[in-house]
């Protein structure tokens, strides 16, 4: 046997080129008889033949790969390449997040662009005397079409960076890139992001010529690895999508999707004309992004509309401010969906307080020691990021004798007394705690700030504390002020966790009913709702009706099991350390529910 000669390995590949090159120059009409198939370029709009299928096309030419691609005199050998570069300046993508050095593009998406960028003329090739003519006048990608990605590449998925394990660890949400050696979504030679990595110019089998169908994301999730994402309620939804913010390139089966779940990151992003440029967003507003779905139409609950009640967290006000990469705790004071909620993320998995729910899942927080967490496990360190440290927090809304703006420490366990947030409380006998509370357990933040019409209430709103019809975005009503009359509804989101019965019947303290009922004070005269620092039973005096007592002093003492004393002056009243307790006959006891001239409790 003779053998056959050898041929140099680069020979033979420009060989396999040009073989592949002379094919494509076939006419467009007998290679249509010949392949058939729906993946064939000759079936799609990259055929720019005047037997072309699309609305974009020659005049008279009809071959194919001319477009492209010359068996001699390329501009390029590595692709026989039979069109010049443009010579624009581009505006690359830019974020404050992004890991990649993403600059000017290079390699196959510098080819792309040459064509996409809307600035070459489509038939001015390199092989022909003059340029190709175009049907209906059309010289380049007509401006604004979702073919045209023009010269601004900041709203598109960035190309021509090199994706190397450096960068998946810098990152931490993308894959090892060595996983892309073996599948359809590959890196160039030099190990960069091409335009070629995620479509392939020669198959529109899954619709914009993609490398693999998008249903699902499945494309996306190839490089993207965001925790959490199987599980959360935007990959797995089978709520009917309602079509809002739809991606124009996505594959021929995402295109079909009909749940939000069929869609997955095409819900909220766009790989190419991103409204919102830094993150990809199909919304310029990233809250109203969240409220075309989360408006009712497609979300189970209405949002949106909480947004409009009398006490909301202020999104309309701040659109627009957050960035992921900002101080968490002292950037410009605003609040936005993504604050608390990370949509890579969030699932509808339940807790028990003070564990965070899955609604507030991988979003930072903020400790009981004032440390940054990048992602929270208790639901109040998700609070104390904006009402903690924050030099940005807001006023008090009771004027305290000693105030304290710092929910951290209004709710630390070092203080005299505080409701039971970051630690069960300090007094082992409150005999008004109605079940399944008791003196060991534990409650959230939005125990108390909540919808007051969601399920918390007894209604059937969302959950969180979006919006409510009481201030501060309280579940319930809860009067701050005092001289109003005592109902269950006057105050009652204390009541939702005290009994009334036992409040008014002076289990604990004998003068509940009369400074209640008899003369109408109100719960937060005398009681702090989060904590006080140097005295028990969370008193911490409002300095709007009290005022020092004839001794100079201002404050409570416990001296015993349900006995202290007071000192204040308060609705023109001089307390000068009255005692009250087991035994001890005080001014405020000599009346009592029930008392001739008086209103029964009403239990």
């Amino acid at each position: 046997m003779i053998a056959p000669p050898l041929v140099p390995r680069g020979f033979r590949s420009a060989a396999r080129r040009l073989v592949a090159a002379l094919l494509c120059l076939v006419p467009a009409a007998s290679a249509l008889r010949a392949s058939t198939g729906t993946d064939s370029i000759l079936n799609s709009p990259h055929n720019l033949s005047a037997n072309g299928p699309g609305t974009i096309k020659a005049a008279t030419e009809t071959e194919v790969c001319v477009f492209c691609h010359t068996p001699h005199g390329s501009v390029s050998a590595g692709a026989l390449w039979n069109r010049g570069s443009s010579t624009a300046t581009y505006t690359p993508y830019r974020s404050s997040t992004s890991k990649a050095a993403v600059g000017q593009p290079t390699g196959t998406s510098k080819l792309c662009l040459s064509c996409h960028d809307g600035t070459v003329a489509l038939g001015l090739v390199h092989n022909r005397g003059a340029a190709i003519k175009m049907r209906d006048g059309v010289t380049t990608l007509p401006a604004g079409s979702k073919t045209s990605v023009a010269t601004d590449l900041s709203d598109d998925h960035p190309v021509s960076f090199r994706y190397d394990s450096a960068l998946a660890t810098a990152n931490g949400r993308l894959k090892d890139p060595a996983l892309l050696k073996t599948g359809a979504v590959k890196l160039d030679h030099n190990g960069q992001m091409q335009c070629t990595s995620c479509h392939n110019p020669h198959s529109n089998k899954f619709g914009n010529f993609l490398n693999v169908a998008n249903q699902g994301s499945a494309l996306c999730v190839t490089c993207h690895a965001q925790p959490g994402w199987s599980a959360t309620g935007h990959a797995t939804s089978p709520a009917r999508w309602n079509g809002q913010g739809h991606n124009p390139f996505a594959t021929k089966a995402a295109l079909g999707a009909t749940t939000v779940a069929g869609n997955g990151c095409a819900n909220c992003h766009a790989n190419h004309a991103a409204p919102g440029k830094a993150r990809l967003m199909h919304n310029a507003t990233d809250d109203q992004m969240c409220l075309d779905c989360h408006n009712g139409s497609v979300a189970g609950r209405n949002v949106q509309s909480e947004l409009n009640k009398f006490s909301v967290h202020p999104i309309a006000l701040t659109r627009g401010l957050h960035d992921q990469a900002e101080d968490p705790l002292n950037a410009a004071r605003h609040v936005t969906c993504v604050d608390c909620h990370n949509p890579h993320s969030s699932s509808s998995a339940k807790a028990v307080a003070p564990h965070a729910p899955g609604a507030l899942a991988a979003v930072k927080g903020v400790n009981t020691g004032g440390a940054v967490v990048p992602a929270v496990s208790r639901e109040y360190e998700l609070c104390y990021r904006c009402h903690a440290d924050s030099i940005n927090r807001g006023p008090a809304t009771v004027a305290r004798q000693s105030p304290e703006t710092n929910l951290r420490l209004a709710f630390s366990p070092g203080n005299a007394s505080f409701h039971p947030v970051a630690a069960p409380g300090k007094n082992p006998q409150v005999p008004s705690l109605l079940p399944p509370y008791t003196t060991a357990s534990q409650i959230y933040c939005t125990d108390c700030h909540n919808n007051n019409q969601g399920p918390g209430a007894g209604g059937s709103g969302p959950r969180g504390p979006h919006g409510s019809a009481y201030s501060p975005l309280l579940e319930r009503a809860l009067a701050t002020t005092d001289y109003q009359a005592e109902n269950a509804g006057t105050y009652a989101l204390c009541y939702k966790c005290h009994s009334r019965s036992s409040i008014l019947a002076d289990t604990s303290f004998k003068g509940h009913y009369l400074h209640v009922v008899v003369q109408q004070t109100a719960c937060t005269t005398c009681h702090d709702s989060h904590g006080s620092a140097r005295q028990a039973g969370l008193i911490n005096f409002n300095t709007t009706y009290a005022k020092p007592s004839a001794n100079g002093r201002l404050g409570f003492a416990k001296t015993g099991l349900f006995a202290g004393n007071c000192s204040v002056t308060c609705h023109g009243k001089d307390h000068n350390a009255l005692p009250y307790g087991p035994g001890i006959t005080a001014r405020w006891t000599s009346v009592r529910p029930g008392s001739p001239g008086l209103p029964a409790a009403r239990h």
